[in-house]
């Protein structure tokens, strides 16, 4: 194991240690606990809470102080998969090689699920920055906003519903990264940003750590896109060629595998120049950015 796939290793079992603790259990009914925890601790890469702390580490400050914030993301990162699995938007089985949350629990208990983490994240933002006396109130407004922006209508959702209403037409380019932007891209951004606030960065940092997580995004992805062509199914935990079957605007249908590829190399590139920008050319960031792009699930 090389470097950083132990650095992968060790933050994904620091952030999954965090995440059920977080959870209330208390006088929630037994049903939507179990199917909450289902979903959240089902795995995956766990890249949005990773970004938190790689920005932290990135600017010398401790990485204990993202906790909060990187657990939020993936509770809602989490809901949104929950969500989308249901039969009225992509209808899946299958996620991380596990049944999905509304095959397991039904579909009305993955409905609220999805909801009930949804606002959870908040809330356990508020709580926990409550306690802390290195994170200043503003901070925590600061991390509360940016993530109900970057979640809501004019970020993930508002992605989502593009995607949507583009099923069986023929978009072009910019329509499909306006999708994508959104849809995958703007938690990504909101991790970077939330871990800028977090680590008290300066105004040209959190502008390219802005550009760095909007090309993350997209190649992000465009990468997706490629694995549901030619990935294998068994790596990936879902089936492939579902988006064919959908008849879903995609990088590769709209610009063919090899110039996908190349536009994927092209937005990595970008990315690792935000960083030199903003001076952390040499932290987790980059290589991470190469993950990206490498990862076969």
């Amino acid at each position: 194991m090389d470097t950083f796939q132990q650095y992968l290793v060790e933050k994904t079992s620091y952030i999954e240690q965090h995440l059920l603790p977080a959870l209330e259990q208390q006088g929630v009914p037994t049903q939507l606990y179990e199917s909450m925890k289902y979903s959240l601790m089902a795995g995956g890469k766990r890249l949005r809470p990773m970004l938190v702390l790689a920005v932290l580490e990135a600017l010398d400050k401790p990485m204990e102080r993202g906790v909060p914030f990187a657990v939020a993301l993936e509770m809602i990162h989490t809901y949104s998969l929950i969500h989308d699995d249901l039969p009225a938007m992509d209808d899946d089985d299958l996620r991380r090689g596990k049944p999905t949350n509304h095959k397991v629990f039904g579909e009305a208990t993955a409905i609220l699920a999805g909801d009930a983490l949804l606002t959870r994240a908040f809330a356990y933002i508020a709580e926990a920055y409550q306690e802390r006396s290195d994170v200043a109130p503003i901070t925590t407004v600061k991390l509360i906003a940016e993530l109900g922006k970057r979640a809501g209508a004019t970020g993930m959702v508002g992605g989502q519903m593009a995607d949507i209403e583009g099923e069986g037409k023929q978009l072009d380019l910019e329509q499909l990264e306006f999708i994508h932007r959104h849809k995958t891209g703007d938690l990504l951004v909101a991790a970077l940003r939330g871990g800028g606030y977090l680590a008290e960065a300066s105004e040209a940092q959190m502008d390219a750590l802005t550009r760095y997580g909007v090309c993350i995004g997209l190649a992000f992805q465009i990468q997706d896109d490629i694995l549901n062509v030619e990935g294998d199914a068994a790596e990936l935990g879902k089936a492939v060629g579902s988006d064919a079957d959908r008849e879903k605007a995609t990088y590769p249908s709209l610009l063919g595998l090899a110039e996908s590829k190349e536009r994927l190399t092209a937005l990595i590139a970008e990315a690792k120049a935000a960083l030199a920008d903003a001076g952390i050319e040499h932290s987790a960031l980059s290589p991470l950015a190469d993950y990206v792009q490498n990862r076969n699930k």
